[in-house]
């Protein structure tokens, strides 16, 4: 068995555009990682290149959106043989693609919303409304819309797009707001999300007090197995290792439906996984030991 990391770095900020959320989770991983006895080296990346200080042994990517959770920064360390946190290239591309993540779940049999790609502003919407709008490739609700009149349709497919040259258009789920973390082999508890007016963009995610958490969610047990059954089924079937969060949604009839599998899940104040932790009696150091332990290389 080999010895336990002690000087490690974590990997903030990125050149994408959630960089500002990405700084914030990384400068709390670190305080984190220090009280539990790691040195520690901030590394705050601006572009596609990557320095990693001598004496590290070992990376935790808190790195969101392009080159964090797309591949890129995996694949560079992978060369480098330098342990890092979280799934590996192939998986991570994978599941930040939308489109490609989705057309897996349909292969499996995971319940996802009906769907279909547009490219930019020029494709024809084929959906009845109500739909939401979303870049392929972006994180933390930038670019997303919900469209419940033809009146604002244009406006958010000129948004998503402005972020990606393809835009995914989803079919709106009336409902509930639901997210599974995973951390090794543990199932966190199933997290209820209430957002005001029942919309969890940017603001609701990132503004402290504006969203409520419940945890464990007040579903049924039925339903919180279920929940955590498709969250282990669809990570797995994306590859997925050490940790992650799934999301769905799931209607007035409780059907549940997949939306996505974050890989690396947010680490500030307001995230979500970090608060399904607590619930099941994981301090936030001890989660971001547990992961840390989990670094390989892959």
């Amino acid at each position: 068995m080999s010895e336990p990391f002690r000087h490690v770095a974590v990997l903030m900020g990125g050149p994408s555009a959630e960089r500002e959320v990405s700084l914030n989770s990384g400068s709390a991983v670190a305080t984190a990682l220090r009280a539990v006895g790691y040195v520690v080296d901030e590394v705050d990346v601006t572009d596609t290149s990557l320095h990693i200080p001598d004496g590290v042994e070992a990376v935790f990517i808190a790195l969101h959106g392009t080159f964090g959770e797309d591949g890129q920064v995996q694949a560079l360390l992978r060369e480098r043989s330098m342990p890092y946190t979280g799934s590996d290239a192939a998986s991570s591309r994978l599941a930040f693609d939308k489109v490609a993540s989705k057309q897996l779940f349909e292969r499996e049999g995971l319940p996802t919303p009906p769907y279909e790609i547009l490219s930019g502003t020029t494709g024809r919407r084929a959906l009845p409304l109500p739909v939401v709008v979303k870049p392929v490739h972006q994180g933390s609700s930038i670019g997303i819309h919900r469209v419940f009149v033809e009146s604002d349709w244009d406006a958010a497919l000129a948004d998503a797009a402005a972020y990606d040259e393809q835009v995914l258009v989803e079919q709106f789920i009336a409902g509930r707001e639901l997210t599974v973390g995973v951390v090794g082999a543990d199932m966190l508890p199933v997290l209820e999300i209430r957002a005001p007016e029942g919309y969890y963009d940017y603001r609701a995610k990132y503004t402290k007090g504006v969203t409520e958490y419940l945890v464990p969610a007040p579903i049924s047990e039925d339903c919180a197995q279920a929940c955590r059954e498709w969250a282990g089924r669809a990570f797995r079937a994306l590859g997925c290792r050490a940790m992650g969060r799934v999301d769905f949604r799931m209607n007035p009839q409780g059907e549940l439906f997949i939306l996505e599998v974050n890989t690396i899940p947010g680490f500030t104040a307001t995230s979500l996984m970090p608060k399904a932790a607590k619930a099941h009696g994981i301090e936030f150091p001890d989660l971001c030991d547990r992961i840390m332990k989990m670094a390989c290389v892959q």
